[in-house]
């Protein structure tokens, strides 16, 4: 598409960013914000709230444990309108959407990819703390899951030092 004289290629018109309230996520959130912004594109921001916790502790009841998954829900909230703030003040159209997992063994990766697959989304923009050896290994990575499992490219953004 030619405008005023320059080429102007649009590739993305749907970029899904997933964030958790790290400052890795919020430095992904703001390069997303800055890719939206230059291609006149939609964004959508995402939280994955896990409500399917596994408590076999016996001092949690059904009623603390609502308390619990609420709290989050309640956090979650407040992390997306931020975010919305943060992308509408950049001047980008940008939706928010609360996720959960709900099934105990389901992945946060599943989730964002199945998001990614509904919306659809073109280009899933995420943070990844680069974590290597034991701490890869016991923590696993919900980037490289949804790298492995994404019909769209990933961008994964680290944070700066």
């Amino acid at each position: 598409m030619v405008q005023t004289g320059e080429w102007r290629c649009v590739v993305y018109k749907n970029i899904l960013v997933p964030v958790d309230g790290s400052d890795t996520a919020d430095t992904a959130l703001r390069e997303a914000i800055k890719l939206a912004r230059s291609q006149s594109t939609g964004l959508r921001i995402i939280n994955i709230v896990d409500s399917a916790i596994d408590v076999w502790d016996s001092e949690f009841t059904p009623i603390g444990l609502e308390q619990i998954r609420e709290s989050a829900r309640s956090f979650a909230r407040n992390l997306l309108e931020k975010a919305q703030q943060l992308a509408r003040h950049e001047g980008v159209e940008v939706e928010t959407k609360l996720l959960e997992v709900e099934r105990p063994g389901q992945r946060v990766a599943k989730v964002i990819v199945e998001e990614a697959r509904r919306w659809p989304a073109d280009l899933i923009v995420m943070g990844t703390h680069g974590r290597r050896g034991l701490d890869h290994l016991f923590l696993g990575s919900v980037a490289e899951g949804v790298m492995r499992l994404s019909p769209a490219p990933v961008l994964l953004v680290r944070e700066r030092p």
